[in-house]
């Protein structure tokens, strides 16, 4: 073992030479099932390709050895990064699909699957749900992989009416879009994506239109935060498109703002302000009891968020300090850290360094409860724009008050 790891280490070997063989032992499966590399073990180049499934067979299998691999630590894995082909080839994929054909039952030997066990999944996931919005994605990923590969798996496996199908693939959809989320949240954007992918595919299984839409402005986000720009003002677009006959104002809405935080990235100020205006003429027409559940958080709280962070990034620092002076929820402690942070930014760019400071510190005691890697992104934004002002006194006493806050010593790591 120790000479493999030398080896490994030294670059005579890949990662899954050395990796693929102990899963497959600690899983009881073979290089084919797990979905590895040809060099891994045994020739299907599955796990590591991003891809929209192109069956609902495929998404079970595929996504089924993602969690496997996610929840066993699979470092190729969660160290992957997203394909730029993968968004726009799923977009077109998804948005030129035919109607799902009827989910079919599995065979008859399997277990039979219920509306009440679409119902634990469904209630599961929205407790994961609240956990991530309260602590961040890297606070209960493993947890959320656990339970999809061990509880949620063998239910795809089994044997369903139709109706239930549909709504079973709809709520796995979710679920495993949160499960992107989170592994966004905590920076595994390769893995990330994956999940994405798969969850796009089980909305189009589901039937659901709406929440397909949701999944690609998912993507659009996680595009943007990443810095590819085109492919989220696109994904943005395709989201909106794919989903016109049945979109509701809350969900046009966000994919207009999602658009707007995409423009704005490339510096595009007059389209940004087109699409907020578009996204807050939606969002007035909002009718609560027509919304999907899991968009009603969109409010006019997180769409003042989204226009902040858009005038801050096109330089507007007066009009970023008032959309986030709006944008507080008071019950999303990570959106709320990252609108703090956003006005921090803008008080910074308006040269207001010692009120800029004064907000950097409030995030801070926020986010205390925060495990995620993008807010120590966002923190290390800030410190790295706060360095032409390291000699104030404002700078010196920010630093002596963050030295113990744990997500300024996590930036203060990354930087060393």
């Amino acid at each position: 073992m120790k000479r493999r790891i030398a080896s490994w280490e030294n670059g005579h070997s890949q990662p899954d030479d050395f990796y693929g063989p102990l899963l497959c032992d600690a899983l009881g499966v073979t290089g084919t099932e797990l979905g590895l590399r040809p060099s891994a073990v045994d020739g299907e180049p599955q796990l590591l390709e991003a891809r929209y499934p192109p069956t609902p067979d495929a998404a079970v299998s595929a996504v089924d050895r993602l969690w496997r691999a996610d929840l066993n630590g699979y470092e190729p894995l969660l160290t992957s990064e997203p394909s730029e082909h993968a968004w726009s080839d799923a977009s077109l994929r998804w948005l030129v699909a035919p109607e799902p054909a009827p989910t079919q039952a599995a065979d008859r030997t399997s277990s039979r699957v219920g509306l009440a066990d679409v119902a634990m999944v469904k209630a599961t996931s929205d407790t994961f749900a609240s956990l991530d919005d309260q602590f961040g994605g890297e606070h209960a990923r493993h947890s959320v992989i656990q339970y999809l590969s061990r509880d949620v798996a063998p239910l795809l496996g089994g044997r369903y009416t139709e109706g239930v199908g549909r709504a079973l693939f709809s709520t796995v959809a979710e679920a495993t879009l949160l499960a992107g989320w989170m592994s966004y949240d905590a920076c595994h954007h390769g893995l990330a994506q994956r999940y994405f992918l798969q969850a796009l595919r089980f909305a189009q299984d589901g039937g659901d239109r709406r929440l397909a839409g949701s999944i690609l402005s998912a993507m659009s986000h996680q595009a943007t935060f990443l810095g590819r720009h085109t492919e989220a003002a696109t994904l943005a677009r395709a989201a909106r498109m794919g989903i016109s006959g049945v979109a509701t104002p809350t969900l046009m809405a966000q994919f207009h703002a999602m658009e707007a935080r995409a423009l704005a990235r490339t510096g595009d100020k007059r389209g940004c302000e087109q699409a907020l205006t578009e996204a807050a003429r939606f969002l007035d027409r909002r009718n609560s009891g027509d919304e999907p559940e899991w968009i009603t958080y969109f409010d006019d709280a997180e769409l003042a968020a989204e226009a902040a962070h858009c005038f801050r990034d096109v330089n507007s620092a007066r009009q970023a300090v008032e959309h986030a002076g709006n944008a507080m929820s008071g019950s999303h402690v990570r959106s709320d850290f990252f609108v703090t942070m956003v006005l921090a930014d803008a008080h910074l760019r308006a040269g207001d360094v010692e009120e800029a400071c004064r907000v950097a510190l409030d995030a801070l005691d926020l986010g205390e409860q925060l495990r995620s890697a993008r807010c120590v992104s966002y923190l290390r934004e800030f410190r790295a724009a706060l360095t032409p002002h390291g000699t104030t006194t404002a700078v010196r006493e920010l630093h002596e008050q963050a030295a113990d806050h744990r997500l300024w010593l996590a930036t203060g790591r990354e930087s060393a």
